[in-house]
């Protein structure tokens, strides 16, 4: 049984009291229901009702909403729920990741590219202020990933990078500015991603390294968090064949589970050589990592029964705990086990003084998005935008000079033409014509169609202009890359608005041309023809500020790339 005296909880006598009193005083369904994140998507009074009063949730997420609907939303759960209620938020970059009014300050892959970590700090007490005002108590970050495998899109930008010492650093100072403000947090994706290119939301993840190189990357990382007193893990949809052969010998290929219903993953690693003793939550219960091991109604269960003390997500309320119920019943999960994961949620809620903390007055939601967060913001692009490349000596560009500049601007398609174009590309003309350029951005396939739908929009993107003359309207091109991705292909790559668009790189053969990732780090894979390349890490009004400055000189440009950008290819460093 869970001892929680011990490190993370270290609970005093009466933190334990309130603990074995409550538990004490639960029926069984109230356990169950502690086991059970919500994704919470409606906020009328009857349906928050239902979740706390027959479902008895531990925790919450959400999907959409302003932040007075998200306040109100979580202030109706801990004000009428018998035990508190965990409130989590994917706050990996910044307060956008609690509510969309929150300010994004600096991606994983922009705090790992800095020099110091400052940027993660900055990043994480924004995050921590903005998401504890609208009732936050738990963080689903640090992304602790380590990152070896080029091709991986899914945690590229949201992981610190590829250095195992890096990573658990600015992991640690993550966990340091959230602990200070009173709010767990969740390191993920136990046992790690990174080392292959898939996406758990659409396969099960293998992390395939020797145990011998886990235990120098991911389990290096984890030993630091969990030593220094991590509350909590996410398990990813990731099996660890090494580790599951060394603890099960005899496991057949076929046997081999995600980390989520691996008991050798979550007890012998985790729980026994690693030691944590903190609580152990599932990635989300949704993707295809998990839901193609077995029945819905087998792995829910399951993943109580190997080891994880939360399930993330509800698909039916009544049909999930119901399986639990019959769980209980044939002895898929025994009583001791239920009492164990109920004990490490309640340890937690315990440890973050949940049953006598105030829920947050309204005044405080000034903060989301205040001048001071969104100043943080301009450091932090300051200080990580990268140039991994100028063999070609073109920057700084003096607009003087190089007054006309042609912009081909390359983004994934809408997810709707209602949605309109990417902003950051209006943005980004604002700033370079603030800057003195003449600047040329033709529209794109998706823009023509937001115009007016025709068959013949592919073929108005392929026009390649006379080569004089574009030589002449042109001083130099700025090849501008914001892809973005999620749950719908393994990885992400470049990918043009049609075929033979006239934003294949022709033009890099006739004018100087610089190439800017706004998102992913491994475009140059892709375009190794660029002479000058930069990841820019963000599309906000900061970013792009900062982009701008640094192309023009009144900025250095601070940021440090890894050897992951060259992708391993030798004609990318040219």
């Amino acid at each position: 049984m869970v001892n929680l005296k011990e490190k993370p909880f270290n609970l005093n006598e009466e933190e334990l009291s309130w603990v074995n009193e409550t538990i004490s005083s639960m029926t069984e369904d109230e356990k169950i229901g502690q086991l059970f994140i919500n994704l919470t998507l409606q906020r009328d009074e009857e349906s928050l009702s239902k979740l706390i009063n027959e479902y008895h949730i531990g925790g919450v997420r959400w999907q959409g909403g302003t932040l007075e609907e998200i306040y109100e939303q979580n202030k109706y759960f801990q004000e009428h729920s018998k035990v508190p209620v965990l409130i989590a938020a994917n706050t990996e970059a910044g307060g956008n990741g609690a509510v969309s009014e929150g300010t994004m300050v600096a991606s994983g892959a922009a705090c790992g590219a800095a020099k110091t970590d400052s940027v993660v700090r900055a990043m994480a007490s924004v995050g921590a202020d903005e998401a504890s005002s609208i009732g936050c108590n738990w963080a689903f970050a640090p992304v602790c990933d380590v990152v070896s495998n080029w091709r991986n899109t899914i945690v590229n930008t949201r992981a610190f990078g590829d250095d195992p010492k890096l990573v658990a650093d600015r992991s640690l100072a993550y966990m340091d500015e959230y602990s200070k403000r009173g709010i767990a947090c969740a390191a993920k994706h136990f046992p790690g991603d990174g080392s292959e290119e898939r996406d758990q939301h659409l396969v099960m993840g293998c992390n395939d390294l020797s145990t011998d190189e886990w235990d120098k990357s991911f389990g290096y990382v984890y030993k630091s968090l969990i030593d220094a007193g991590l509350d909590s893990i996410m398990v990813g949809h990731i099996c660890q064949k090494a580790y599951s052969k060394k603890f099960r010998p005899d496991i057949k290929d076929s046997e081999i589970m995600p980390a989520t219903l691996s008991k050798e993953l979550l007890q012998n690693l985790l729980r026994e050589q690693l030691g944590f003793n903190g609580l152990i939550v599932t990635d989300a219960t949704h993707m295809v990592g998990l839901t193609a091991t077995m029945p819905r109604k087998d792995y829910i269960p399951g993943v109580i029964a190997a080891g994880c003390d939360m399930i993330l997500f509800f698909n039916d309320p009544s049909e999930d705990i119901d399986y639990i119920r019959q769980a209980l019943r044939n002895g898929t999960i025994s009583k001791e086990r239920l009492d164990d994961a109920v004990l490490r949620i309640l340890g937690l809620k315990a440890k973050l003084k949940l049953n006598n903390m105030k829920f947050p007055e309204k005044e405080g939601l000034k903060v989301v998005g205040c001048d001071e967060h969104h100043k943080k913001a301009e450091v932090a692009a300051d200080e990580s935008i990268t140039l991994v490349k100028d063999t070609q000596n073109i920057l700084p560009l003096d607009p003087s000079v190089k007054k006309n500049l042609r912009l081909y601007f390359i983004e994934s398609a809408p997810v709707s033409l209602l949605n309109g174009a990417d902003k950051a590309k209006a943005m980004l003309v604002r700033e370079l014509e603030d800057a003195g350029f003449n600047v040329t951005a033709p529209k794109d396939y998706y823009e023509l169609e937001m115009e007016k739908q025709s068959p013949f929009n592919k073929f108005r993107v392929m026009g390649h202009e006379n080569r004089e003359q574009f030589k002449d309207n042109t001083d130099v091109v700025l090849f501008v890359v914001n892809m973005k991705g999620y749950a719908q292909t393994n990885n992400v790559r470049l990918c043009y608005d049609a075929s033979h668009s006239a934003q294949n790189p022709w033009f890099a053969g006739e004018v100087p041309t610089i190439a800017v990732s706004l998102n992913y780090t491994n475009h140059l894979y892709d375009i190794p023809m660029m002479k000058t390349y930069i990841n820019a890490y963000g599309d906000s009004k900061e970013y792009l500020h900062a982009l701008v400055e640094k192309l023009t000189g009144k900025s250095e440009f601070k940021g440090i790339a890894n050897d992951l950008v060259w992708c391993g290819r030798w004609d990318t460093r040219l």
